[in-house]
Parts: structure tokens; C-alpha cells; sequence
């Protein structure tokens, strides 16, 4: 296999596949990426055996081929390499020599064969979304995800295809964020599936602002294709719990916040939540919300917020982090905080299928 590609192209598919590459591998080829070249591009492929990614970059193949290389080595080599202008030639040994102005490096790798292979989708359920409505959605839900391993169904967002709309829902038990995102499917599509955390991540870091992603769906793997690149992952097997029972009736009271001023408010009075009971305190009073945090032996954070409130007089309390989460990955100025009463869940909520339900902490 011999190639030439520039610098700038070479370092943008590398990062593109290099972020699934485990450091932590008991099996050495899961730490190479493949190399495949044929027909004026270069394909990249790296797995983890639960998330693979492959890209592809325009290069000059002189002889065709394939090979695997230690990732992360050849993206620091390349990231320091001095002229734009990159020269690879690999031998029948997967000894691959790489030249670029002044420079040579010389790598060993290992053979295409002992690479695994990415799943095949022949009989899969397939889908088309636009990019930016998907971008949208996973972040507006991605913070819930839980990071506790002992309840595994919740370590990843369900993906709901169902009555021509994919709800994304996302929940660690305590909060729990959804979002609808309309798309016409017919009924024989429908289905739930749980993509997990890791392919979360990555398909975020690859969709951009426009485009489209084609979805295809098998038996227990999922693969996203965008922007030249194709993200396949395995799905998290067992059925996510019943979300809607967790959504509260009518509100019995809806206060409209300056998003941006009750989160920086929040974060300030935060500063004093003590570490053991962690949990800010919402006093509502006429046109006004105290929001404050005590903490024994250290001192107490209060700040006031004028608001449209004719209701009753009542207190609340919220985990600070949970509370801000949704304001912080929330574009719009306004959102909705919905109530029932103390003990009830509150709800964020903005105009559009959008809503985050947070459960109360108990107050002293």
C-alpha cells in the first residue's frame, strides 16, 4: 500500500475515528486503525468492539492496500509532522514508513485480517432525519443519562419510533428529559430501542447544522450515516421503564423565568449548598422567587428574582445541578417552571415538544 494525502485531511479522519479507541485493551488490534486504500480515498475504520467508526479522506493511492496502525501513535506523528504533504508506504510486513519534508518515521503494524469487521445491515429497519433536528434533540436530553452501571437500561437514550415521531428520552431515576422530533415512518417501522452512552457521545461530535442521517436498524446494532462517515454501535439490550408514569397531571402553578438570569442566580447560590444535603431552596412569594442554599457551619447564599406569581405562598427544593442542567442546553430566553406543590415533581418546560421532569429534594 503506498499513498500520499495532506497533512490537514490525514489529521481530520484520524480524529474523527481515533475518540472509540479503548486505552485500556487487552487486545492489541483494538488499538490500531485500519487503512484502506483503493480508488483516490483512504477509509479509516476503528472499534471497541461495542462502537466502531469509519471515515474517509481524498488521497493520492499509488498502490492499493490495507493495513492497521497504532492510532493514537500515528495521530501524534501526524499532529507534529513538519510540511503539509504526508508520503505513507507500508511493506507485505505492515511495516509502514511515513515521510513528510525532513522527517521519517517508521511503525510496525498488523494485518487487515485480525481487524474485526464493522456489522452488516441487510435486513434493517432504515430511517432518514435531518441532522440539525437530531443534534437538537441529543442535546437536549443527553445530560439525563444515568452513569449509574448497576441499572444498565438507563445508561443510554431511548430512541422511540413511534406514530410518525422519534421521542428521545433520557432518565437516571431522579430527573428525566424528552423531546419530540416529527418524521414520517410507516407503522411496520415502529420500534424502542436504547442507543448507549459511548455512541451518544460520538454521534454528537459528528452531526453538524445541516444534511441529513440515514439511521439503519437490525437486530441488536444501529448504524448512523453522516457526513462520510458511518457510526455503528451495539444497542442496549431490556426494555426502558414506563417514562410517561413519571410525568405529573396539570400543573397547578406555571412561573415564566429569564432563562439565562434564573441559571446564573442558581449557580451563584449554589456556590453555598452544602455537599450532604446538596439541594437549593425555591421560595415563592408574591411576584418574587427567593432562591437560597444553607449550609451549618459554613453560611447561607440568598438571591430574590422578581417574577409574574399571584399564587400561593410555598417552598421548594431542587438539586442545584439537575435544576441548571436543562437551562444551560436550552436555546431559548424563556422556559416554564410548572408545580403541583412541595413534594410533587416540578417541570421544565419551553413552547415546543419539550419537557424536563425534575423530582424535589426534602426540605428541613
Amino acid at each position: 500500500m503506498k499513498f500520499s494525502v495532506s497533512k490537514d485531511k490525514l489529521l481530520e479522519g484520524l480524529s474523527t475515528v481515533q475518540n472509540v479507541v479503548s486505552t485500556r485493551t487487552t487486545l492489541p488490534i483494538l488499538s490500531n486503525v485500519l487503512l484502506q486504500a483503493s480508488d483516490g480515498e483512504i477509509r479509516l475504520t476503528t472499534t471497541d468492539l461495542d462502537v466502531g467508526v469509519r471515515g474517509s479522506i481524498e488521497a493520492q493511492v499509488e498502490r492499493t492496500g490495507a493495513t492497521t496502525l497504532p492510532a493514537r501513535r500515528l495521530f501524534a506523528i501526524v499532529r507534529e509532522l513538519p510540511a503539509s504533504e504526508i508520503y505513507v508506504d507500508v511493506d507485505s510486513k505492515n511495516f509502514a514508513s511515513i515521510r513528510s519534508g525532513s522527517s521519517f518515521f517508521k511503525i510496525l503494524g498488523l494485518p487487515e485480517e485480525e481487524f474485526p469487521p464493522l456489522a452488516r445491515f441487510d435486513d434493517a429497519k432504515e430511517f432518514t432525519i435531518g441532522q440539525k433536528e437530531l443534534k437538537d434533540g441529543l442535546k437536549k436530553t443527553s445530560y439525563a443519562i444515568s452513569t449509574d452501571e448497576t441499572r444498565y437500561v438507563l445508561n443510554g437514550i431511548l430512541f422511540s419510533f413511534k406514530d410518525n415521531k422519534l421521542t428521545l428520552v433520557a432518565t437516571d431515576g431522579r430527573r428525566l428529559a424528552l423531546v419530540d422530533v416529527e418524521l414520517e415512518f410507516p407503522r411496520s417501522q415502529e420500534l424502542d430501542i436504547i442507543v448507549p452512552t459511548k455512541a451518544v457521545s460520538e454521534l454528537q461530535r459528528l452531526v453538524r447544522e445541516e444534511g441529513e442521517i440515514k439511521i439503519n436498524i437490525g437486530e441488536n446494532q444501529i448504524a448512523f450515516e453522516l457526513n462520510r462517515t458511518l457510526l455503528v454501535s451495539k444497542l442496549i439490550e431490556g426494555s426502558y421503564p414506563n417514562y410517561r408514569q413519571v410525568i405529573p397531571a396539570e400543573a397547578k402553578e406555571r412561573i415564566t423565568l429569564e432563562r439565562e438570569t434564573f441559571l446564573t442566580a442558581v449557580r451563584r447560590v449554589s456556590l453555598l449548598a452544602s455537599e450532604k444535603s446538596n439541594s437549593v431552596k425555591l421560595i415563592f412569594t408574591k411576584s418574587n422567587i427567593d432562591i437560597v442554599a444553607t449550609t451549618p457551619d459554613v453560611g447561607e447564599a440568598k438571591e430574590s428574582l422578581a417574577v409574574m406569581y399571584k399564587g400561593r405562598e410555598f417552598s421548594i427544593a431542587f438539586n442545584p445541578e439537575f435544576l441548571m442542567a436543562p437551562l444551560r442546553n436550552l436555546p431559548n430566553d424563556e422556559v416554564y417552571l410548572d408545580l403541583i406543590d412541595e413534594m410533587s415533581p416540578g417541570v421544565i418546560k419551553i413552547p415546543g415538544p419539550f419537557l424536563y421532569v425534575l423530582m424535589p429534594m426534602r426540605l428541613n
